[in-house]
């Protein structure tokens, strides 16, 4: 439940949030095309310190656990949130599915966080966004991941400094930035998630779509960040 403090088996102690904190989702609605890139580069500013600090602290309390051991634990506690979440939004209609789509692209984010940190890499760097992207499918290759983020960073300042501007009528936002964050997610059952958008459809986004992207996704952030050595991070498939 959220506030509630993760189980001690995982070595977690702290309870940040459990989805994107209100800012990112004003941010998201505002510029929903930009919405994954918006969403990977607050993980890293809020989540990253966290992963840092998670593995720091399961290290010091099991100096014997490997990377691979360490990284199962964030593993299995956030294949578990994400599996959770599945139930949560089911008769809130397309805004409800949205939120759904939008907590669980937050939660794998997190993992991704923690699976790096488990392996020694700086979660906190900024190259974490884009690897973010890259792994999640939202980019094939880190260089337009990054392009994209530079694009994003530069419309939250310009958003900050002139204000958002015109909107698009509030069903197609959330329509875009539901699609936008099921991409991000990794959830192919999207088409059903939004079918909500039709009267009287009760559609939901199952647990076992979640639970299984995540998987999917821990696999990927593992196989990336169990090359680190003396030489870094190779960034996923340059191209």
């Amino acid at each position: 439940m959220p506030g509630e403090p993760a189980a001690a088996s995982d070595g977690a102690t702290e309870a940040p949030p459990e989805g994107p904190p209100a800012t990112l989702w004003d941010r998201m609605r505002q510029d929903p095309q930009y919405a994954p890139e918006h969403l990977a580069l607050e993980a890293v500013r809020r989540l990253g310190p966290e992963a840092a600090r998670w593995a720091e602290r399961v290290r010091a309390e099991q100096p014997g656990l490997s990377p691979d051991a360490l990284a199962d634990l964030a593993v299995r506690r956030f294949v578990n949130r994400a599996r959770l979440s599945g139930a949560v939004s089911g008769a809130a209609g397309l805004p409800g599915a949205v939120l759904d789509v939008g907590v669980l692209a937050w939660t794998q984010a997190r993992m991704v966080l923690h699976v790096a940190a488990a392996h020694g890499v700086d979660p906190t760097h900024p190259d974490r966004a884009a690897d973010l992207l890259v792994l999640q499918k939202v980019h094939k290759v880190a260089a337009t991941a990054r392009l994209a983020l530079g694009v994003a960073a530069g419309r939250e300042r310009a958003g900050a400094l002139f204000g958002t501007g015109a909107q698009s009528p509030l069903g197609r936002v959330m329509l875009r930035l539901g699609v936008r964050l099921a991409q991000m997610a990794g959830v192919r059952a999207a088409k059903r998630v939004f079918a909500k958008v039709v009267p009287g459809a009760a559609i939901i986004l199952g647990t076992w779509a979640n639970s299984s992207a995540t998987k999917d996704l821990a696999g990927r952030a593992g196989q990336l960040y169990r090359q680190h050595g003396s030489g870094g991070v190779p960034h996923p498939r340059r191209g």
